[in-house]
């Protein structure tokens, strides 16, 4: 699914975080434990470098335990990385982020020098309620949809810590399909860049395959379905999602199960393993390949017709 959905602010955002990488001692990215990768900024990850980095995989009362242990376990191979399971709505996790601020740049910590911290973050991932959390005080704007926050804004935090927020930034490319569609499932994305059958549909694809018993559950379900458009049609007349002439109203049933993932009715799903996106970048590095191929046919193609084109001139 090819998701265009590029506001022009996250693509000032992405040039102001370039602009005062030098001042930024330290990348502290949300990400939803729910799509781990899929809500990982690829660009960010080219511009933090090796710089200190906390992960925070907030949501995660919504995601599968088991399955946040094996990414914060993934995330943290790397020396540099260290990373939290939050839910940024509740909890007091303030004093146990800044302690952790304060390991990962010793140098700083045991000074007067401020350190400057730059908290990042896809659209609708909890980053607002994350600070607004750690703050203590309503600082940040926060929404139901995707892309509230608009501006840079720094926040001083206590032990010489500065917050420094961005607004929520999507890449304008996302290569892996299957990243798009948990984007859209989740919430990262707003609705008008979709169609909600079709994310609805892979949906219940992956759910059947990974969690069929939680779908059994909620929807009183015997015998699984063979099919995902199979199971949005009993999910629909269990629901009583109906419409003319007592069909299912598949438009209705796709919004219903997207909310009800969305919310937790379906219980604590994650869409994505490290062995997943290990597959799918497989595919992604083969696109890439064709795609850099076409591309120097076409640079050779047009070579050859200017080459022609002088040749004829003479």
């Amino acid at each position: 699914m090819a998701i265009q959905w590029f506001p022009g602010h996250m693509h000032k955002a992405q040039k102001e975080v370039r602009e005062i990488f030098h001042q930024v001692d330290l990348f502290i990215e949300v990400l939803d434990a729910r799509i781990p990768i899929s809500s990982q900024n690829p660009m960010i990850e080219q511009i933090r470098k090796d710089k200190p980095t906390i992960k925070l995989l907030n949501k995660a009362d919504l995601a599968d335990p088991e399955r946040t242990d094996v990414w914060q376990a993934h995330f943290e191979q790397e020396s540099s990385v260290r990373t939290l399971s939050i839910n940024a709505q509740k909890g007091e996790i303030r004093q146990q982020l800044l302690k952790m601020i304060k390991e990962l740049v010793p140098e700083k910590a045991n000074s007067l020098k401020t350190i400057h911290a730059l908290i990042i973050g896809i659209p609708n991932v909890g980053k607002s309620t994350l600070i607004n959390n750690i703050s203590g005080r309503t600082i940040a704007k926060t929404g139901n949809e995707p892309a509230v926050t608009k501006h840079q804004q720094r926040i001083k935090l206590d032990d010489n810590i500065t917050l420094i927020d961005t607004p929520g930034m999507l890449w304008s490319n996302i290569e892996n399909e299957n990243s798009g569609y948990r984007l859209a499932i989740t919430g990262g994305i707003k609705e008008t860049a979709f169609e909600l059958p079709d994310i609805a549909s892979y949906a219940c694809e992956y759910l059947m395959q990974n969690y069929p018993e939680k779908i059994q559950q909620r929807y009183e379900i015997d015998e699984m379905p063979a099919s995902d458009i199979e199971l949005l049609d009993e999910i629909g007349l269990f629901r009583g999602c109906l419409g003319r002439g007592g069909r299912v109203d598949l438009a209705k049933v796709s919004r219903l199960f997207i909310m009800e993932y969305r919310d937790g009715y379906l219980g604590n799903l994650t869409l994505e393993t490290p062995e997943d996106i290990a597959r799918e970048m497989i595919i992604v590095e083969e696109q890439r390949r064709l795609k850099e191929e076409k591309l120097k046919a076409r640079e050779e193609a047009k070579k050859e017709r200017r080459a022609r084109h002088r040749k004829n001139k003479r």
